[in-house]
């Protein structure tokens, strides 16, 4: 073989290519994998300008991937203080009180929907620390926030409005404005008074953000949102970004012929490490804010309708873009959601057979699970969003859920055991991008799932590599470590199939390659 450019020796490399399991050393050049074998092999691998790293004795694996992530979008959802660690109503004033304001506003993100203690989330409980300054709170599930009076003012907002989606300008029984917004257009309208972080602080978190995923670990993001394709072009033409980024953009309620056409065309741009590859839909949106699309409704009545209001015109858009060849993935919580989109694409035929895909899935009954399989249906999940519930179930989503529901939470060892392809992720900004957390809590699932068997860690670890691949339909490039595929690697302090969920979470990370170049590398 022609002289690599760098290779990685002392290793204990898990390839997860059937054809050779494990081996010592790997070669990479021009970006590929040039050569997998033993650390005998090195020398014949050398030249003068070969860079050899010796991993003494970590664990090599195929580069982690984040299956569900916003690393662009999420930079405008983290904006002002982190409210993630407030857990009570005091807590949540306090740190109101203290809170820097930009150009005035006060603004927030992270707030988990247990703080309000099974209370209507209401500005009447936060303005009077406000001292009278707008205020716009992100809820910790991206699909609601809390504005005050005087945000809601500056927006123009007076009362509730219709929209396209299923969204919500929440009223109290008197018709006064509680200031909850829920789900995306309502949240829209303060959004675009609000302050907003200037392109050169964005693009510096950016970078900031994508080298501390790599340091985690990670090589790759599936980005379910249409990010921002000039910033991107911007940073990857001076620097190598360190975690390859495929965004799905978007296709809402009302979306057109021309609309649909428009997404099939994004599917062309791409650059160095990104590129579009899909489009996301949403079929609900979460428990805790009462839009869970739901077979039966939630304890409070609600979680009856689907974010599209008219749920055919979603499979309509589906089965145009199947067509053009597009991949799609689709927000589906609750078992309505998740039946409708199977029942989608079941009408697709058997070349729909693993292009397509659904996020979440946080309750499902047996009769569902199979059909995964029998479609050839992606699952998309996100472990760490077990630590938003409690394992005595008084939290927000299994209460609302009530116990049988709650009983059936994300049912990855289900999924698994029955023969699906489960991609694995966070949902940065609403969970830690951390990449052993994910595997981590794969493995020990928190809260409400405590009491369900987690992923062993070899399936743990898929998750993130060959199922991700597969998932994002790059099985022949990428997900495995032999011959001709992605140079994306990532080097762990432990052997993340054969040691416990704690240890994998608090794993050391020596080196994280992607593409061919060493985008992180601890001292020594």
């Amino acid at each position: 073989m022609p002289t690599a450019d760098l290779v990685l020796t002392g290793a204990r490399v898990r390839t997860l290519d059937p054809d050779r399991p494990e081996a010592r050393a790997v070669a990479v050049r021009d970006g590929v994998i040039a050569a997998v074998g033993d650390d005998s092999d090195v020398r014949d691998w050398c030249g003068t300008g070969t860079e050899v790293v010796d991993l003494n004795g970590a664990s090599l694996v195929p580069g982690l991937v984040d299956g569900h992530s916003h690393p662009v979008w999420g930079l405008e959802m983290t904006s002002g203080t982190d409210l993630s660690h407030v857990r009570d109503l005091e807590g949540l004033r306090a740190a109101l009180a203290t809170a820097p304001r930009t150009d005035g506003w006060v603004l927030g993100w992270g707030l988990d929907h247990n703080v309000f203690g099974g209370r209507p989330v209401d500005r009447a409980l936060i303005e009077d620390v406000l001292d009278g300054a707008p205020a716009f709170l992100r809820l910790y599930d991206g699909h609601s926030a809390l504005a005050s009076g005087t945000a809601l003012k500056a927006a123009g907002i007076t009362g509730p409005r219709a929209f396209a989606q299923r969204s919500t300008i929440a009223t109290d029984a008197d018709g006064r404005l509680t200031g909850h917004l829920v789900e995306h257009a309502a949240m829209d309208l303060v959004h675009e008074v609000a302050p907003r972080l200037p392109y050169a602080e964005r693009r510096a978190r950016l970078v900031e953000l994508l080298t501390g995923m790599a340091a985690t670990g990670l090589t790759g993001a599936h980005v379910m949102d249409g990010g921002d394709t000039d910033l991107l072009d911007s940073v990857a033409a001076e620097t190598v970004l360190p975690v390859r980024l495929r965004f799905a953009p978007w296709c809402m309620p009302g979306a057109d012929g021309a609309a649909l056409e428009e997404l099939v065309a994004l599917q062309q741009r791409g650059g160095r490490h990104w590129r579009v590859g899909g489009v996301k839909f949403f079929m609900d949106g979460t428990v805790e804010g009462g839009t869970a699309w739901l077979e039966h409704p939630d304890c409070h009545g609600q979680g009856t309708e689907a974010f599209w209001p008219d749920p055919e015109a979603y499979s309509d858009a589906v089965r145009f873009l199947h067509r053009a060849g597009v991949r799609t993935a689709t927000h589906a919580i609750g078992d309505a959601a998740v039946r409708h989109v199977l029942d989608t694409v079941e009408t697709l035929g058997e070349d729909a057979r693993f292009a397509h895909r659904i996020e979440h899935i946080e309750s499902v009954p047996d009769d569902i699970v199979g059909r995964f399989t029998a479609l050839g249906v992606i699952a998309s999940m996100q472990p760490p969003h077990t630590a938003y519930t409690r394992p005595d179930r008084t939290d927000e989503w299994s209460t609302r859920l009530g116990r049988d529901r709650a009983g059936r939470a994300w049912r990855l060892r289900d999924l698994r055991e029955a023969g699906a392809v489960l991609a694995l992720g966070s949902d940065w900004p609403i969970a830690h991008y951390d990449a052993r957390s994910v595997l981590a809590t794969a493995c020990a699932p928190r809260g409400a799932a405590s009491d369900r068997a987690g992923l062993t860690g070899l399936q743990a670890l898929e998750g993130c590599t060959t199922h991700a691949a597969l998932a994002a339909g790059e099985q022949a490039v990428a997900g495995r470590i032999a011959v001709g595929l992605r140079a994306d690697l990532t080097a762990l302090g432990v052997d993340p199939v054969d040691a416990p969920a704690d240890e994998v979470a608090d794993a050391p990370v020596p080196l994280t390659v992607t593409g061919g170049h060493i985008v992180h590398r601890t001292a020594g």
